[in-house]
């Protein structure tokens, strides 16, 4: 039982350092996170936070409610960041529209599925590379992120059954 709830807690850990990896960028290298990569930082708050809930509450009856819960969301976060790969690579900057109003605006003045919509068409902003590692634009890297999250949730739920 111990194994599988350190599992759930690692990867509410590893939440906690990308959201922590994301705030150094944007205080440190004055990044500013697009709507987009609001949106999938989002997703592995909202993830790291089930995650150490699915730890916190060993319960029997919820160890099949976790891992579907926790792959929804992880694929929510998945899709926004593969919507954010193909905006950077595979999209023409000059068909994007314009950097519009920020993403706080927006939630001022229009409903939230409306918001969420026009988000994922990409703005301007969304399609520039400003960081990379090994070649890899954050937005990569998140999605190779949630990937790796859900595969580790579907392991740990495999210990759970053989435990």
């Amino acid at each position: 039982m111990l194994r599988w709830r350190l599992g759930y807690l690692a990867l509410s850990l590893f939440c906690a350092g990308t959201i922590a990896f994301a705030l150094y960028l944007e205080k440190t290298q004055f990044l500013s996170p697009c709507p987009l990569c609001i949106f999938q930082r989002v997703a592995f708050i909202s993830f790291g936070l089930l995650s150490f809930c699915a730890a916190a509450i060993p319960m029997p009856r919820m160890s099949r409610f976790w891992p579907i819960v926790l792959t929804i969301v992880g694929l929510a976060g998945a899709g926004v960041a593969a919507r954010h790969v193909a905006i950077q690579y595979f999209i023409d900057p000059s068909k994007l529209p314009s950097c519009g109003p920020g993403l706080n605006y927006l939630m001022e003045t229009q409903p939230w599925l409306q918001v969420f919509k026009g988000v994922l068409t990409g703005h301007g902003e969304c399609g520039v590379i400003d960081w990379s590692l090994f070649g890899l634009s954050l937005p990569v890297i998140a999605l190779i992120g949630f990937s790796g999250l859900i595969a580790a949730t579907w392991a740990i739920r495999g210990w759970q059954a053989k435990a």
